[in-house]
């Protein structure tokens, strides 16, 4: 046992759990922490502006590096600006681990109207965190903290929320720090194994459907060895862009719509090996397909589509077991599907069905413009939508999107936390103007702390899509347009650069250019109204108007 206090005590707990950075905001209630941080040379501690940019930071570092990121705000207010960043974190299934104040010990639950005061707060992060942990005393901290990431790495990675008092922070007492956590990775029975890998040997027509899961679980390499070795085609949701390169001769490509070549490959599949995908939007293929589902949530088990068999275990533990067994079944009769693949990703690449004009071209100059190795986070902007089915993806945790969550602005401060836990590599981030205006004041922190990244801003002085469904389904737009500043004259204001390019085919020349310079730089990309991509064209009954009530 150690005399440490209670901050002294988490922060050596972190660097236990092989914490290099937090990102946060020191407060009042927060001081014994903040001490105990500048203390740590081994921890750099990131001050955002804005407690909404600390969780983002700490989602875009977790999923592209495959560590935990951990952020740390004041009680209350604080932790109800850091939700945006929480719920896309819970969204993508990503191991954010929140560090939160509390209000004075004695006077908790009392609802006296102290500073930051809210009552239950553990209440505010409940639906969109995996686990909540309130602690009183230093001694308590090491064990709590030990929780937190088994929680937040173990089955199902996913956000959680550890809060102290400022009190327990400050307060001494003899402590017992622990190792780092321990992750089991689980593997379904064998049993289950065996008639799963039976059923796939049986199939006409298998196919993979790889989800986000597989990078959560760092099991790319495990993916791409099943699919080689069992000779199945490779389709990805968005959020399983990266995990085998859209270059492999096995890989379909991602995002599935509602119609085109890809929804026409998955319905003729008998047997759907779905691995670390919640398989959930709109069910991507009918129930008539068998779906194996490998999830670390039993949750999702036939959650959506009801003709499924479950191996619930981690995809990086089970992949390798399943093929193995695939292989004592005399593996399956199906024909390399690679011709096939081969043709299908030409008619993508040219068939006028599948592509939009001018988001394509504006994609293709993007793509023109950035290194292959580059990390890319793309912002819920036209262009980001777009990205999703077309956006060529080679590198593993090199796509981010925001998920389900869906969350306008998230794409700048989640990309500083990319470049943060990715010094060594090219980080572009993608955003529209209105968008990128939620956290335009992080490039003060991009400018502080050296986070070299390049942000690419589509201007059109509106909220787009907003303002195109309005002007298309309801007879004309209203309040979607923007006083903007000169984005090139705010960057260089906070000592950024700031670049202008002429229109959407210059950030080809633009973007290398940008990347060479080893600064935050911020190119302003002129753009008008683009039309609703193809892929979209199956619509939810509540975007259009209607004449009585919808069932």
């Amino acid at each position: 046992m150690t005399k440490l206090s209670g901050g002294e005590a988490l922060v050596k707990s972190l660097v236990r759990e092989g914490v290099e950075v937090v990102f946060g905001l020191p407060g009042v209630q927060m001081y014994g922490i903040i001490a105990a941080l500048r203390d740590e040379p081994s921890i750099r501690f990131i001050v955002t502006r804005h407690e909404q940019a600390t969780t983002y930071m700490a989602d875009g570092y977790a999923r592209t590096t495959g560590k935990p990121g951990v952020a740390l705000v004041v009680p209350g207010p604080g932790i109800y600006n850091a939700g945006g960043g929480l719920s896309t974190a819970f969204s993508r299934s990503s191991p954010v681990v929140l560090i939160a104040g509390q209000i004075p010990r004695a006077t908790i639950g009392q609802n006296l109207g102290g500073l930051h005061e809210v009552n239950d707060q553990k209440e505010i992060t409940n639906p969109i965190t995996k686990w909540q942990k309130q602690v009183l005393r230093p001694h308590e901290v090491p064990e709590g903290i030990h929780e937190a990431f088994r929680q937040a790495q173990s089955d199902r990675p996913s956000p959680v929320h550890f809060e102290l008092p400022p009190e327990t922070m400050v307060e001494r007492e003899d402590v017992t720090l622990l190792e780092p956590a321990q992750i089991t990775r689980r593997v379904p029975e064998r049993s289950v194994i065996e008639r799963a890998a039976k059923e796939i040997a049986a199939a006409r027509k298998p196919v993979i459907y790889a989800g986000g899961g597989i990078a959560r679980s760092n099991a790319e390499e495990e993916l791409v060895a099943f699919a080689e070795a069992a000779g199945i085609a490779v389709m990805t949701s968005a959020g399983g862009k990266g995990t085998m390169s859209e270059k492999h001769p096995l890989a379909l490509g991602g995002s599935l719509g509602p119609g085109g070549q890809l929804k026409e490959y998955i319905e003729d599949a008998d047997v759907i090996i779905g691995i670390g995908t919640r398989f959930s939007m709109r069910n991507p293929a009918g129930n008539d397909a068998r779906l194996i589902h490998i999830d670390a949530d039993p949750a999702m088990i036939g959650h959506v589509h009801q003709n499924s068999l479950g191996l619930v275990g981690d995809v990086k533990a089970t992949l390798p077991v399943l093929g193995q067994a695939l292989e004592a079944a005399g593996g399956g009769t199906w024909s390399s599907p690679t011709k096939q693949v081969a043709e299908i990703q030409r008619r993508l690449a040219e068939s006028e069905d599948e592509i939009n004009r001018p988001q394509e071209d504006y994609l293709q100059a993007l793509q023109a413009g950035v290194p292959s190795d580059a990390v890319m986070i793309f912002g819920m902007t036209q262009l980001g939508y777009y990205s999703r089915p077309r956006w060529l993806t080679e590198n593993p945790k090199s796509y981010i999107d925001s998920g389900y969550s869906g969350n306008l602005g998230f794409s700048f401060p989640t990309a500083l936390g990319a470049k943060v836990g990715n010094p060594g590599k090219p980080v572009v981030c993608v955003s529209g103007d209105g968008g990128f205006m939620y956290n335009s004041s992080e490039i003060s922190t991009a400018v502080k702390y050296g986070i070299n990244l390049v942000t690419v801003i589509y201007n059109d002085g509106h909220f787009g899509n907003v303002a195109r469904d309005l002007d298309d389904d309801f007879g004309g737009d209203y309040e979607t347009e923007f006083a903007n500043p000169d984005f090139v004259k705010l960057a260089e204001a906070y000592g950024a650069v700031g670049l202008r390019a002429r229109d959407p085919f210059n950030v080809t020349n633009v973007i290398p250019k940008a990347l060479e310079m080893k600064r935050p730089v911020f190119i302003d990309v002129p753009v008008s109204r683009v039309p609703r991509p193809k892929q979209w064209s199956a619509r939810a009954p509540w975007t259009k108007p209607q004449e009585g009530l919808i069932d």
